[in-house]
């Protein structure tokens, strides 16, 4: 299938969902890339790779996802969602129902026990923690300039937000 140029393509739950690439999404992503690598190594980071998650045909390329020490691909050559430390998804408009529903419930069920959602549009980022089931347990709204504070989980880092931009 054809991607025209400047879209990210992804299967949530078996739907082919394209969404367009703004410089928003990419500084976000970028900062939250750059903030991680204080503990996880270029290796053990990825963004917009495929990952095969729980669910009916979800193949998830998310925004930014940061892997256990040891993580190993499975035999088609991917990512474990077992090994995921964290995940994060930027927002987009068109497809921010699959970040707050879908996609965090396949988080959830696969077990990823960080998951951040930094949103452009509010200027907010929600982080999930403790899931169980299809659901996290713990949630927290914080606003863009409010530090995220991870240090309490395998993370074990605190994200600064002051430099996410809105759209």
């Amino acid at each position: 299938m054809p991607v025209p140029e400047g879209y990210k393509v992804e299967v949530v739950e078996g739907t082919i969902h394209m969404s367009p690439q703004r410089q928003t999404r990419w500084e976000i992503i970028l900062d939250i890339v750059e903030q991680l690598r204080v503990k996880y190594p270029r290796k053990r980071t990825a963004s917009d790779v495929r990952i095969d998650f729980p669910g009916h045909l979800n193949g998830f390329a998310s925004d930014v996802v940061a892997l256990a020490d040891g993580a190993a691909k499975n035999a088609e050559g991917r990512w474990r969602y077992e090994d995921i430390e964290f995940v994060a998804e930027v927002i987009s408009k068109d497809t921010a129902p699959n970040d707050y529903g879908p996609k965090k419930a396949a988080y959830a069920a696969a077990g990823v026990p960080v998951c951040l959602v930094a949103d452009p549009y509010t200027g907010q980022c929600h982080l999930y923690t403790l899931p169980k089931g299809d659901e996290y347990r713990g949630e927290l709204t914080l606003d863009f300039g409010d530090p995220v504070d991870l240090t309490g989980t395998l993370v074990g880092l605190a994200l600064s937000t002051d430099g996410f931009p809105r759209d």
